[in-house]
Order: C-alpha cells, then structure tokens, then sequence
C-alpha cells in the first residue's frame, strides 16, 4: 500500500511538472489545472505499463515455423495479400473461415541489393505467395502476424489456459453468437468459458461463454501480447471475483453495480464501477463544498456534492 501511495505521488509530480513545462514554453502567461481526470490517466498509464497478462503465449518466430503450421483466415480481404497466380484466380478463392497451411518461405533479393521475404501458403492443392516486403530480420520476431489470420498454435494456447474456467466479466458490452451487440447486460458476474475461436479482422479472437443462468454470449479480444489499448483478456475479464475487492460495498448498491445503474448517494468509486471512466470531468468548489460534474456520451451526466451522487441524467 505504502508503495502504492508512493507511486501515484509520483505520477501526480510528472503529470504536475509536464503541465508546467507547457505552460512556460507556449509564450503566453498561465495556470494550467490538474483535474482528477489528468491524475487518472496518469495512473493508468502507469498501471498499464507494468501490467502482466493473466495470459501466457509465447509465439515462435517464421525461422521456427515447421511446415503445415496452421492458420484461420478472418477476413476474405487476406485475398489480396497475395500475389497472382497464372494456374487459378486468387480473388474467386472464399478464403474466409478456412485454414491455410505454412509452406516455407523464399529471399529475393531486390535490384537495389535488399533482401525481402516471401510466405508461402497452401490452400488445398493451391500454393499462395505473400510478398512481405520486409527483411527476414523484420519477419523473424515474435511479435510479427500475418494480416487477417491467426496462428492456430496460437489459438490453442490461449483455448487451453481458458476454456472450463470460470471468469468474471468485467464490461457490459456483450455480443450475441452471431456478433450482434446486446443491451442490458451485466458485469462483474461469473461466467464460465466455452471457447476461443477465430474472430474478424479487428479483434482477431472471439471468446463464448455462460452466464449461471444459461445465457450464452461472446466477447471479442486481441491477440495476448500485441499492443493498443483496450480488447485484452484483463480489460474485459477477471480471474477473480470483483466483488471480494469492495467488501464495503452493501448488496443493495453492489445490485445497481452490476445492472450498470446508480442511485443517489453513492460515491464517485462506486459510480465509476457502475458505469465506468467519464469523457470529461468539471469540478466546481463554492462554499458549500465541492460541486462535482462527470460527463458521459449520449447526454448523461452526473452530479456530486462532496464526492456523493446527488443528481444523474
């Protein structure tokens, strides 16, 4: 806790110190405000660079590729990846959903003296080429993916450390199995893990689960380990139950958490679970204490006094 406490100190000077430098060099005179909401991303920058995956996959690069390595297409646009053939027409080939199979690579060298990388893929009893462009250095790190496919060795890492457990969701946002957006949903319920199964072209993984009471959905996720932010498993799920974290929290509030709903009275954490981060925050001191506005999207808002909810849209 004490180096808890130390680390947001911290990161409230570098965000203090960074507004200051700002300031001083735009040539105009003036005080810039730290808000909650500046001190906030701080700390999730921090917290976020020093996050550890709840999930482990360790990818081989292309020089250790073996020959039928498996991969899903996700999108029919990996079409035009490769280069044409004069034995069939690449674009009439319905790739989507299907699974090619590695066939080894080929070096070119370029007129210019460069050496670039060609994949080869096999689809049935054809033989695909994709032109990387890129230098075998470039293509032999892990963190190199081919466009619109997933690895299946991949996949069946991250299938075996999830598939049975039983996880916690942490967002509202849910998807039914035929990829469509469901309103009314819970968070922070238990739900247990059906399968990881290739998903589209943004969100290469789709991950299906039960509810307690039957109800199945998906939630859509990114490839463990590659960057951007938010569609990790941490972002969306949790190992552990999310309700032991806040045991002063009563029922009655912890019910209006879950149903993503507030009620007057409750604290600006409480809030925050139940409807999560606000685009922008306005505080407004007076003498009767501190006035409190968190704005949400689509019009809604919330009003605090001294840090309770007194009005909500």
């Amino acid at each position: 806790m004490i180096n808890l406490v130390k680390n947001i100190i911290r990161i409230f000077l570098l965000v203090a110190v960074s507004m200051l430098y700002t300031s001083c060099f735009t040539g105009v005179e003036s005080t810039q405000t730290i808000t909650e909401k500046d001190v906030r991303r701080a700390v999730e920058q921090f917290e976020n660079s020093n996050h550890v995956s709840s999930i482990n996959v360790s990818a081989d690069s292309l020089p250790l590729w073996k020959e039928n390595k498996g991969f899903w297409v996700v999108d029919n646009q990996v079409r035009y990846l490769f280069s044409p053939s004069v034995d069939f027409d690449v674009d009439s080939l319905d790739l989507e959903g299907k699974m090619l199979s590695y066939a080894g690579y080929e070096i070119h060298r370029h007129i210019d003296n460069t050496e670039v990388v060609d994949i080869l893929m096999k689809y049935g009893s054809h033989v695909l080429r994709y032109a990387t462009g890129k230098p075998i250095e470039d293509v032999s790190r892990s963190t190199f993916t081919i466009p619109f496919m997933v690895d299946d060795d991949m996949l069946k890492s991250v299938s075996q450390q999830l598939v049975g457990k039983i996880v916690y969701v942490k967002t509202s946002m849910w998807y039914d199995l035929q990829g469509n957006e469901l309103s009314g949903c819970p968070h922070y319920v238990p739900v247990e893990i059906l399968a990881v199964k290739p998903g589209n072209k943004l969100h290469p993984l789709r991950v299906e689960f039960r509810t307690d009471n039957g109800k199945e959905a998906l939630l859509w996720m990114k490839i463990p380990g590659t960057t951007g932010a938010g569609r990790d498993f941490d972002s969306q799920f949790s190992m552990t139950d999310v309700r032991k974290q806040y045991p002063n929290i009563s029922s009655s509030t912890w019910s209006n958490i879950v149903a993503c709903k507030v009620a007057e009275g409750m604290t600006k954490e409480e809030c925050r679970l139940a409807l999560g981060n606000p685009t922008n925050v306005r505080q407004l001191p007076d003498q009767s204490g501190l006035r409190e506005y968190w704005y949400y999207d689509g019009g809604r808002y919330l009003f605090f006094v001294d840090g309770l909810l007194k009005e909500f849209r």
